[in-house]
């Protein structure tokens, strides 16, 4: 579920009843409340196509990048542009389903779904709403390792290259990730007791900011390497036997897959920026179009990361391209990019996290609405501040919980690219491919054996596949490193 929700900022969703509904056809209402509510009684919505796209673009564009350079190397210049524009048009298929479920029923006056959750569970009903939220939550817990990985292994980078820098390139400075995740996680610890962090507007722009500084930094370093190499480097069939045994390649291959899935993950906020545009003209229209123009966008620029990332190394492209120490110089620009990863993901961290704290903390209070530990709230006033800051035992309790959990976890398989796999292969089909197409057969009434449905169950059945064969590589990944490193000692 693509990169920083930055969509889920942009609105704060208080549930204005209808009661309008009845009451504006018939009487002229008072002329300023007409104009500046829609028909569900929230206030009127103006986003355009341009708003949109950039909404999704910056939603998309994120940690996926840095690993689609070694996915390339091991599928090759033939296979690997070929898989991306792949999952680029079943992306764009989907997501063109997906802007026909924002209304249940009619698509210009039903009832509107504000999240895709919403969205399965008016159109799919109960059951496989209930799946789609395990999956989601597993995706969002996924994300916060992944992240926590990632954000460490550049904090080391920035520590390592001027270690580099410093004794001329002599010293390897051999460093282990642990005490850097442990840094990460207590600063995660303190923002996750933040109420509200999440919908705290300036983070999404950060973000967006962070994530395109360094994929630009990324891109530029690529082409200057290219140039200096005066070579494209890489093969056709990409990382060659003798390199890696023929299962590593074929696990390889598929794990490649799934990082690439996890660069395109982001049907999941669809529906939520579908929810800032204005209409007339109807909101899927608008959406549609959007969609375009962002995949477009965004699969142009995935093409050069990772094509340039390859040509600059060939094989030897690196799981991480700005940690992977394929780049030493400029060495402070290397700092500036690990920086930006390192800011992007302390905030994308508590984006992710925090619809599991509201969906654990809701449902535990609903099921134990009378036991103090879980629902007695304490204050504590801080100096300096109006407010004094509230929270309840149950939330620091679970809420730090988590985060070591998530800590722990990293240190235990501190492997940036298989954990990306393994996210990018469960979101995909399901999330990206399953669901919406379940969700469009069932509004537009498609008949069962139809062609138009047997087309739709190919394409899922398709996607079902490469989603598997990319969890299995990814886990296979896992094992593999396993093997080489021992857990909490593994150093870069």
């Amino acid at each position: 579920m693509g990169e920083t929700a930055a969509a889920n900022h942009h609105h704060h969703h208080h549930h204005g009843h209808q009661v309008f509904d009845a009451v504006i056809h018939d009487v002229v209402p008072p002329q300023p409340a007409f104009k500046c509510f829609d028909d569900d009684g929230r206030l009127k919505r103006t986003g355009t196509v341009w708003t949109a796209s950039a909404h999704i673009i910056t939603a998309v564009i994120g940690s996926g990048v840095l690993s689609l350079a070694w996915a390339i190397a091991q599928l090759g210049w033939i296979a690997g542009p070929a898989v991306m524009l792949l999952f680029s048009c079943v992306t764009l298929y989907s997501s063109t389903l997906l802007s026909d479920c924002y209304r249940t029923g009619d698509a210009v006056s039903g009832k509107r779904n504000y999240t895709y959750m919403d969205a399965v569970r008016s159109i799919l009903g109960g059951f496989k709403f209930k799946i789609c939220g395990l999956i989601q939550y597993l995706n969002l817990f996924g994300i916060a390792i992944g992240y926590t990985i990632a954000a460490s292994i550049s904090m080391m980078a920035i520590k390592r290259s001027n270690c580099f820098h410093k004794s001329g390139g002599k010293d390897p400075c051999h460093m282990s990730s642990n005490s850097y995740m442990i840094i990460f996680g207590v600063t995660e610890m303190l923002l996750s007791q933040i109420p509200d962090f999440d919908q705290i507007w300036w983070i999404s722009i950060v973000a967006a900011v962070m994530s395109f500084t360094y994929s630009a930094i990324g891109l530029a370093l690529g082409i200057v390497q290219v140039a200096a190499n005066g070579v494209f480097k890489g093969s056709l069939t990409g990382i060659s036997i003798g390199t890696v045994t023929q299962t590593q390649k074929i696990w390889r291959t598929f794990q490649a897959l799934g990082d690439i899935a996890f660069a395109y993950s982001y049907s999941v906020v669809l529906i939520e920026i579908q929810d800032t545009v204005r209409s007339p003209p109807a909101e899927s229209k608008t959406m549609k179009k959007a969609t375009k123009i962002s995949i477009a966008v965004t699969t142009i620029f995935y093409m050069l990361c990772g094509s340039m990332g390859y040509a600059a190394f060939g094989d030897a492209a690196p799981g991480n391209l700005l940690t992977g120490f394929g780049f030493y110089n400029p060495f402070w620009l290397l700092d500036v990019a690990n920086a930006a990863i390192v800011v992007h993901l302390i905030g994308a961290y508590q984006v992710f996290s925090q619809p599991i704290f509201a969906f654990v903390e809701k449902s535990v209070s609903e099921r134990f609405p009378d036991n103090d530990f879980l629902t007695k709230e304490f204050e504590i006033k801080i100096p300096g501040f109006k407010f004094p800051y509230k929270s309840n035992v149950f939330r620091v309790v679970f809420r730090c919980t988590f985060v070591v959990l998530t800590t722990v976890i990293s240190m235990l398989m501190p492997f940036f690219n298989d954990v990306v796999g393994i996210l990018g292969a469960l979101g995909f089909w399901p999330l990206t491919v399953y669901f919406p197409v379940e969700m469009y057969i069932k509004q537009r009434k498609v008949e069962k054996w139809s062609t138009r449905w047997l087309c739709l169950q190919m394409l899922s059945a398709a996607c079902l596949v490469i989603s598997v064969v990319a969890g299995v590589g990814s886990i296979a990944g896992v094992m593999l490193d396993l093997k080489v490193y021992k857990p909490f000692q593994s150093t870069y």
